[in-house]
């Protein structure tokens, strides 16, 4: 057989494009209109249900704007639940700019230490490579936010609101970028030339400097100490004393984070489950809690993550938002568009293939708060508290079908209390370490 494509190959595609009406159709149709509407399921769309058997009380959808946010707004949307009941509020939000300030400053700290750390290393090295392509994100990992939040508390959102620059952050962080590159460029020279790591962590100190001034000027100034005043649902007026941002979380979330594990559902090969993982070169505070994984079926997550929700407690996930979604519609479902009908083929990858040849990874943070239980129990369907505005969907909220959640959904985090018993010890053993382009380190 030959390797190339020939004109009498070509002839023979067309030949048997032509001879299948169904494909004269397809063509006519989507040449017309969107794809994605063209192969939208009738019988999908007429299963779509926003009710819930259990449903957990929340406050209008938020918004992260054109960012990547949504690791952080779902951490702060999870929080809120519980300071809305201490506030005696209908609705309420924490200021996800406050926690992006510092996940900014403290990335261009922790990128600069990696620099340092792999200045023996060649520049054209894959790990430095990696390093220079994945400068200060705005996108995170549970653990990451559990860092901001243990090193800098929270405040509420109008202590420190949006900016121009925190609701759309390319020009911000392509000049932020540009910044931390060429600081890299300088600690590596200053190490070629002989220079001790004491001289060059003098020197990441005038950079930081510099970069702290950079992130002021686009996201303002980071309350220390303030007070907080609201009226709450019965029209009582309240004012707190003058508190920090690591007493206000104390007072008015206090969730205790060190209870908390990711679980994941990597079912690939080379990720044997009830087993701790994590990444290297992942991470956001220096000296601050590694990112931990423990891979479970499933069915293991889906458990867990009911349990909590009947409890009336809301659960932070990650999963990949971009496949089989209807924006308008507000439904993720693995059966909303009938592709295979469309383009007269079967996409035959199942989830541990998809992830072996990069077809998905975690790419969105959301928050579980409701799940529908059939008479024998099991959910069904999940309310999902997204972070794109109140237009999609129910007024910003969407509904997740159980298939969707065991194919395309990778983490969610439990309270310790929801697991089997079984897997409490393996939280103790040692993580698997995984390359920093490993599918697993794919950031919310």
């Amino acid at each position: 057989m030959h390797s190339t494509i020939k004109k009498e190959d070509i002839k023979k595609y067309s030949t048997n494009f032509e001879a299948d009406p169904r494909n004269r159709l397809a063509l006519n149709a989507v040449t017309k209109g969107d794809t994605t509407e063209t192969a939208l399921s009738r019988d999908a769309v007429t299963r779509i249900d926003h009710t819930y058997s259990h449903h957990i009380k929340t406050g209008t959808v938020t918004a992260q704007g054109n960012t990547g946010r949504c690791w952080m707004f779902a951490g702060l949307n999870m929080f809120r639940v519980t300071a809305m009941k201490k506030l005696n509020l209908d609705d309420f939000e924490l200021s996800q700019p406050y926690l992006m300030f510092y996940d900014k400053l403290e990335k261009g700290n922790w990128f600069l230490e990696k620099i340092i750390e792999t200045r023996e290393m060649k520049l054209d090295s894959r790990v430095v490579m990696w390093l220079l392509s994945n400068i200060t994100p705005d996108a995170g990992q549970w653990d990451m936010f559990a860092n901001l939040v243990n090193k800098y508390g929270v405040v509420p959102k109008k202590k420190m609101p949006e900016t121009k620059s925190s609701m759309a952050t390319r020009t911000m962080n392509t000049n932020l970028q540009a910044k931390l590159r060429e600081y890299a460029k300088d600690l590596r020279n200053m190490h070629q030339k002989g220079q001790s790591i004491d001289d060059l962590r003098e020197a990441k100190q005038t950079m930081l400097n510099e970069y702290y001034r950079m992130l002021r000027i686009h996201l303002g100034t980071p309350p220390t100490r303030f007070t907080h005043e609201w009226r709450d649902r019965d029209d009582q007026y309240h004012c707190t004393d003058l508190l920090t941002p690591q007493k206000y979380y104390q007072n008015y979330v206090g969730l205790d984070l060190e209870r908390y594990v990711c679980l994941i559902n990597a079912p690939t090969s080379d990720k044997p489950y009830k087993r701790m993982y994590t990444v290297n070169y992942l991470g956001n505070v220096v000296g601050g809690k590694p990112v931990r994984y423990l891979n479970v079926p499933a069915e293991t997550m889906i458990e867990a993550a009911k349990q909590m929700v009947t409890q009336g407690l809301p659960v932070w996930f990650g999963a990949d938002a971009g496949k089989a979604r209807n924006r308008d519609l507000g439904v993720f479902d693995p059966d909303i568009y009938d592709l295979d009908t469309l383009y007269g083929t079967i996409h035959r990858l199942d989830k541990a293939e998809r992830l072996d040849y990069g077809y998905s990874k975690m790419t969105h943070a959301m928050v579980f708060t409701g799940v529908n239980l059939d008479p024998e129990g099991n959910p069904n369907r999940w309310r999902v508290e997204n972070s794109w505005g109140t237009e999609p969907g129910d007024k910003g909220f969407y509904t997740m079908t159980t298939p969707w959640f065991k194919e395309y959904l990778y983490e969610v985090l439990v309270d310790r209390e929801y697991l089997p018993e079984e897997l409490l010890p393996v939280l103790e053993t040692k993580p698997i370490e995984l390359p920093p382009w490993d599918p697993m380190g794919a950031l919310a």
